[in-house]
């Protein structure tokens, strides 16, 4: 299993960035979710690049919308990210390398800073490892292959922690709740929303916002994509 905690001086890093990169080393999977990584061969490794970076708005996030033909998850938006292929080096190896194929970033200008616990995802049987990383050099980016990826796009997270674009979701009939943001005509909800409310948290960005909004999931999920 691969240690879980910083990969860099955390006084290397941009100030605003320091306190996701101190703290990981002390943070577990129950910090983010009650599931638990299953110790059969049923979860298949993955990895996910969360890259902050700077940009003409302040701190960003590289995110990611699947498109809307692909068999799982499609149509959400995530991080760049997938299942460990033979070859990769670790979970940084298969951040960056997916992080490539469905962004085109150039892996030479990420630096990465910091490895969180492994998550599990009941809905996909994935059990993923999130890897932080700092944009030291930005390259353009987008859309690689249009069957897999249909937008990519940096937010801000000025916008993510904007409590107009914050509220919770929930299946019809009970059960599931969690947090969603409208931002950048993204709708960002489940695995991805979930770790972000988290680090947004953590890092101390996080306003007060109004956790008694909750909207129906579907409702959220036909709204128009621009």
């Amino acid at each position: 299993m691969t240690e879980v905690g910083p990969l860099v001086d955390a006084d290397s890093v941009p100030e605003w960035l320091r306190p996701l990169v101190k703290i990981s080393g002390e943070l577990d999977q129950k910090t983010f979710t009650r599931f638990t990584v299953p110790t059969d061969e049923y979860a298949r490794a993955a990895a996910v690049l969360i890259l902050f970076g700077e940009g003409a708005n302040g701190p960003d996030v590289l995110l990611l919308r699947r498109a809307d033909t692909l068999g799982s998850h499609a149509g959400q938006v995530a991080f760049p990210g997938g299942g460990v292929d033979e070859g990769d080096d670790g979970p940084v190896g298969t951040a960056l390398r997916e992080a490539e194929e469905e962004t085109g970033v150039l892996p030479s200008g990420v630096r990465p800073v910091a490895v969180l616990p492994e998550l599990f995802v009941p809905v996909s049987g994935f059990a993923v490892t999130p890897v932080l990383a700092y944009w030291e050099t930005p390259s353009p980016v987008h859309a690689v292959d249009p069957a897999e990826t249909a937008a990519v796009a940096r937010i801000p997270i000025a916008d993510l922690v904007d409590p107009a674009n914050r509220y919770q979701v929930r299946r019809p009939g009970g059960g599931w709740k969690g947090p969603a943001f409208d931002v950048g005509g993204l709708f960002v909800w489940g695995f991805t929303a979930g770790l972000l409310s988290v680090l947004l948290s953590l890092a101390g960005w996080e306003r007060d916002w109004d956790r008694t909004d909750v909207r129906d999931l579907d409702v959220a999920l036909f709204k128009p994509k621009t």
